[in-house]
C-alpha cells in the first residue's frame, strides 16, 4: 500500500492521494471494528463436575499416579516392554506424522495474513514469419528481457484470516492431545497383554499340575481296579477327568502364544524376532491407586484435552465461514525493468510499476457461503456433544474402575480360601482313596472342585491387575504431582 500511495503522490496527483489516504484509514477502522461486527460463536459447556466419586475413600489424593505409573508393578521385564514401545510403536510413530502434518497446516493457514511476494524473470526471442513480411527493410526477429517483483495481500479486515489459523493451531494442538492418546493406549495395551501372557503362564502351570494329580488318582484306581474293589466304570471316569485337563492345556497354549505376538507387534518388531521371559503374576505388586478430584481428569486425560482442541478448531471455522460473507480487498503490486536489449535492462527508462487495489463483495453464488456456515455450526455442535460425552464418559470410567479394583480384590480374596478348603479337601480325598475308605463320587468332586478354583483364582488375579490398570487408564496415566502444602506447625 505504502508503493502504491507513494506512487501517486510521486506524479504530483495530490487530488487522487487524498481520497486513497482517507480510504486507508477508514480501511484501518473497519478492520479495528471488524471484531465487534462478528462477535464470536462460542458455545456454552454445561456439564455439571462431581465434587467427589462415589467409590473413591476417604483420600482421594493419597496415592496419585506417578509419572511412571507402570514402575508401580514392580516388573523390570514390564518396564522394559514399556519403555521400548515408547519409542518403537509404529502407531505412536504414525501419531507423530499426523503432528506434522496439522504444523505444516498451520504455517499454511497462516501465510495468508502475510503478503505474498514473487520474483519474475522473461527472456524471450521471437521470429516473425518471413512469408507474411510487406517490407523487408522489417527485422523479422525481435528479443525481449524482463525482471519484476510482484506483490499481493489481501487486507484480514473481518478476521476470516485470522480465524483459519486459529482453526489450524487448535488443530494441531488437538493432534499432540491424539497423541497423547495413543501413548496412553499403547502403554496400556502392552501391560495388558504382559498380564494376559503372565496369567495364561499361571494357568498352563495350573492345568499341568492338575493333569498330573488327575493321573496320579487314576493309578490308584488302576491299583483298586487290579484288587478287585475298583470297577472300569470308575477307570472311565478318572480317565475322562484327566482327558478334561489335557484337553485345557493346547486352548492356554494358544493363548500364550497369540499375547505374546500381539506384544512383538505393539513393539515394532515381528513374532519370529521376540521372545519372553515371562514368569508369574504373583511376582507381580498390585498398586494402591486413588483417584484425585473429579475436575482433575479435565486436565489429565488426554483425549478430553483433544475433544476440547476440536471444539476450539471449530469455533474458529465458524468465525471464518461467516467472515466469508464480508467483502474481500486486496492489493497487488508490481516493479521491475523491461527493455528489447539485455545491455539496456538496468537502465532509468526501462523501469516500470504498476499497483492496483481490488474489493469483492459475494452477491450470488447459490448458497455455497450459507452452506459452508450451516456445514461449520453443525460440525461445531457435533464436536461440542462429544466433548461433553468426553468428560462424561471419563468420570464413568473411573468410577467403573474403581469399583472393579474394589470388587476384583474381594473376588481374590474370597477365590484364595476357596483354593485353600479346595485343597485339604482334595488332599483328605486322596489319603483316604488310598485308604480305600472313600468313594468314587466324592474323589471326582474333589478333584473338579480344586481344579476349577486353582483356575479360577488365576483368572482373578488377572482381573485384579486389569482393574488397577483400567483406574490408570481413566484418569490419563501419569499426573504431575501437587506441591505438599507446608503448615505453619510443619516449617522448620
Amino acid at each position: 500500500m505504502r508503493g502504491l500511495f507513494a506512487g501517486i503522490a510521486s506524479r504530483g496527483d495530490v487530488t487522487g492521494f487524498r481520497p486513497a489516504f482517507s480510504i486507508f484509514w477508514s480501511i484501518c477502522l473497519a478492520q479495528m471494528l471488524s471484531g465487534c461486527i462478528l462477535g464470536s460463536e462460542k458455545p456454552e459447556l454445561a456439564v455439571d463436575i462431581p465434587p467427589a466419586y462415589r467409590a473413591a475413600g476417604s483420600a482421594p489424593d493419597a496415592a496419585l499416579p506417578s509419572l511412571e505409573w507402570w514402575r508401580t508393578f514392580r516388573s523390570r521385564e514390564l518396564t522394559a516392554l514399556i519403555e521400548e514401545a515408547q519409542v518403537a510403536n509404529l502407531d505412536i510413530a504414525a501419531a507423530v506424522g499426523r503432528i506434522v502434518q496439522a504444523d505444516a497446516q498451520a504455517r499454511i493457514a497462516g501465510s495468508a495474513l502475510l503478503p505474498a511476494v514473487d520474483l519474475n524473470a522473461d527472456a524471450i526471442r521471437t521470429r516473425a514469419s518471413q512469408a507474411t513480411e510487406t517490407s523487408t527493410s522489417g527485422r523479422s526477429e525481435r528479443s525481449s528481457f524482463s525482471t519484476s517483483l510482484s506483490a499481493s495481500y489481501e487486507i484480514d479486515f473481518w478476521g476470516k484470516n485470522r480465524a483459519a489459523l486459529r482453526a489450524a493451531e487448535e488443530a494441531a494442538v488437538a493432534s499432540r492431545f491424539a497423541r497423547e492418546v495413543v501413548h496412553l493406549t499403547t502403554v496400556a495395551s502392552v501391560a495388558n497383554a504382559y498380564f494376559q501372557v503372565l496369567a495364561a503362564q499361571d494357568r498352563l502351570r495350573v492345568a499341568r499340575r492338575n493333569e498330573a494329580s488327575a493321573s496320579r488318582i487314576l493309578g490308584l484306581f488302576q491299583q483298586r481296579l487290579q484288587a478287585g474293589t475298583a470297577s472300569s466304570l470308575d477307570i472311565a471316569q478318572q480317565e475322562s477327568v484327566v482327558g478334561t485337563q489335557r484337553a485345557a492345556i493346547p486352548l492356554l497354549e494358544q493363548t500364550l502364544r497369540q499375547n505374546i505376538n500381539t506384544l512383538a507387534v505393539l513393539l515394532g518388531r515381528p513374532p519370529e524376532f521376540f521372545n519372553l521371559r515371562g514368569g508369574s503374576m504373583s511376582q507381580l505388586a498390585i498398586p494402591r491407586v486413588t483417584p484425585g478430584l473429579p475436575s482433575d481428569v479435565l486436565t489429565q486425560r488426554p483425549d478430553i484435552r483433544q475433544a476440547e482442541a476440536q471444539l476450539a478448531s471449530a469455533n474458529g471455522d465458524v468465525e471464518a465461514a461467516r467472515a466469508a460473507f464480508f467483502p474481500t480487498i486486496s492489493l497487488t503490486g508490481e516493479g521491475g525493468y523491461r527493455s528489447n536489449a539485455l545491455k539496456f535492462l538496468f537502465q532509468p527508462e526501462a523501469a516500470f510499476y504498476s499497483a492496483a487495489g481490488s474489493l469483492t463483495q459475494p452477491i450470488f453464488d447459490g448458497l455455497r457461503l450459507q452452506g459452508d456456515l450451516d456445514f461449520q455450526r453443525g460440525r461445531q455442535e457435533e464436536l461440542l456433544q462429544l466433548y461433553r460425552k468426553a468428560i462424561v464418559s471419563a468420570f464413568a470410567d473411573v468410577e467403573n474402575a474403581l469399583v472393579a479394583i474394589q470388587q476384583s480384590a474381594r473376588r481374590e480374596r474370597l477365590q484364595r480360601e476357596v483354593v485353600a478348603s479346595s485343597r485339604r479337601a482334595f488332599e483328605i480325598s486322596e489319603t483316604r482313596l488310598r485308604e480305600g475308605t472313600i468313594d468314587l463320587v466324592t474323589s471326582l468332586n474333589t478333584q473338579q472342585s480344586l481344579f476349577q478354583a486353582e483356575d479360577n483364582l488365576a483368572q482373578a488375579r488377572l482381573a485384579h491387575l486389569q482393574a488397577v490398570l483400567s483406574l490408570y487408564q481413566a484418569l490419563g496415566g501419569s499426573w504431575i504431582v501437587r506441591p505438599s502444602v507446608v503448615t505453619a506447625n510443619e516449617a522448620p
